[in-house]
C-alpha cells in the first residue's frame, strides 16, 4: 500500500506542475496587449520582440524581413481596427512606421533600431492617443485624423484616382500623384498625404 501511495504522489506531482504550466500559458491571450477599441495586439507584439532579437544579432537584413511580417498583417487588419479606435490604431501604425524607416534606411543604425522597436512596442502593449485637436490640412485638404496622426496615404492615393475616374491627369497632378506613391511606397503617410491633399485640391477648382 505504501508503495501504492508513493507511486501516484509521483505521478500527481508532475501533471499538477504540467497542469500549472497549461493552465499560465492559456491564460496568457487573456493578457494580451493592445487598447480598448483594437482588442488583441500579441500577433503584432511577438513579430517585434523576434525583430528585436534579431536586429540585435546584426542581421538588419533578416530584422527588415521579419518586420514585413507585420507591415503585411497590419495592413491585412488596418480597416476593421481603424473603425475600431482610430486614434490608438494612429498611434500604432505612427510607430510602425518608425519601425520600418529605421529598418529600411540606406545604412541602419543599430540604436535608432532599437529605440524604434521598443517604442513600437510599448505602443502595442497600450497606445495612448493623444489629445485630440484640429485635423491638419494641406491646400484646404484634411491629411490628419483628430489626434495628429497623418490619414493613410492609400486611401489619401485612392481619393485621387477616384477624383480623377476615367479623365487623364494633368502633368502638375500627374507628378503630385507620382510623388505621393513614392513616398506612400517609402512609409511616409505625411509627405505622401500632402502631395495627395495638393493634387486633390487642384482636382477640386
Amino acid at each position: 500500500m505504501r508503495n501504492l501511495l508513493l507511486s501516484a504522489a509521483l505521478i500527481a506531482i508532475p501533471v499538477a506542475a504540467f497542469t500549472l504550466v497549461e493552465t499560465s500559458l492559456l491564460a496568457a491571450p487573456q493578457q494580451a496587449q493592445g487598447g480598448p477599441g483594437l482588442g488583441d495586439l500579441s500577433a503584432y507584439s511577438t513579430i517585434v520582440a523576434s525583430t528585436r532579437a534579431i536586429a540585435k544579432s546584426g542581421d538588419f537584413t533578416a530584422a527588415e524581413r521579419r518586420i514585413t511580417d507585420l507591415e503585411t498583417l497590419w495592413d491585412d487588419n488596418a480597416s476593421r481596427l481603424r473603425k475600431a479606435d482610430p486614434a490608438a490604431w494612429g498611434m500604432v501604425d505612427g510607430a510602425a512606421d518608425q519601425a520600418f524607416s529605421a529598418l529600411r534606411a540606406s545604412k541602419p543604425d543599430p540604436e535608432n533600431i532599437n529605440a524604434a522597436l521598443a517604442n513600437l512596442q510599448q505602443v502595442l502593449a497600450a497606445p495612448e492617443p493623444k489629445a485630440t485637436g484640429p485635423v491638419q490640412q494641406v491646400a484646404g485638404v484634411g491629411v490628419t485624423d483628430a489626434s495628429g496622426h497623418p490619414l493613410p496615404c492609400e486611401e489619401m492615393i485612392g481619393q485621387v484616382r477616384a477624383k480623377l475616374g476615367q479623365s487623364t491627369a494633368s502633368p502638375a497632378i500627374a507628378d503630385l500623384q507620382s510623388k505621393a506613391v513614392e513616398r506612400c511606397n517609402a512609409d511616409d503617410d505625411a509627405h505622401a498625404d500632402a502631395f495627395a491633399a495638393q493634387a486633390l485640391a487642384q482636382l477640386n477648382k
